[in-house]
């Protein structure tokens, strides 16, 4: 049997059609929903034609079941992290008088395609309270600065949930359901302990 693949640009153009329903202003109706999709995809594909060799190689839709559903829990974790680190940074902020104990961690992580780091990484940074200050390629894992570690497992649970995801996204040759590399603390800068 063989598989169905499509070339990595015709989806990236139809990514980028969807991105236009955003941006464009377009009526929320169905007709100007598939009006404006049209009109997204007109402008997109020759775009991402133009720019085909970013978008190397033809993706596999025969795991459309497992990856849509995957991309949906990743998108729905990333929103309901990103609520309630916003809502903790703004009660630190209220409150100063609350405790800080920030520090860095260094996060082992599964996942070794850049696509896959890439996206934990980002969705790290873009959530308040956490920063990707690194990738160490040698040792594939993630230097993390976070506003709080006296709870590493707090910091660590949503990275270890976004990498689970990321593996079936991005067809990772891993098992989502094995335990990760356990993370550490970095020392602070100037301690020299050992």
């Amino acid at each position: 049997m063989s598989r169905l693949t499509i070339p990595r640009w015709v989806l990236a153009g139809v990514a980028l059609a969807v991105v236009w329903l955003f941006v464009s202003g377009t009526p929320g109706t169905s007709s100007g929903l598939a009006g404006g999709f049209l009109l997204g995809l007109v402008l997109s594909l020759p775009v991402a034609y133009l720019f085909r060799a970013l978008f190397r190689g033809r993706s596999d839709l025969g795991r459309a079941p497992a990856v849509v559903p995957a991309a949906a829990r990743y998108l729905a974790l990333f929103v309901y992290e990103l609520v309630t680190a916003n809502l903790g940074v703004a009660r630190r902020v209220l409150s100063p008088s609350l405790p800080l104990d920030p520090g860095v961690v260094v996060v082992p992580l599964r996942v070794e395609s850049d696509g896959a780091v890439t996206t934990v990484a980002n969705s790290i940074t873009l959530t308040p309270g956490t920063l990707t200050m690194d990738h160490d390629a040698e040792a594939n894992a993630l230097v993390v600065h976070a506003v709080d570690v006296s709870d590493l497992d707090a910091v660590l649970a949503p990275i270890r949930r976004w990498e689970r995801y990321a593996i079936v996204i991005f067809d990772e040759d891993v098992d989502p359901a094995a335990p990760a590399p356990p993370a550490r603390l970095e020392p602070p800068e100037g301690d020299d302990r050992d």
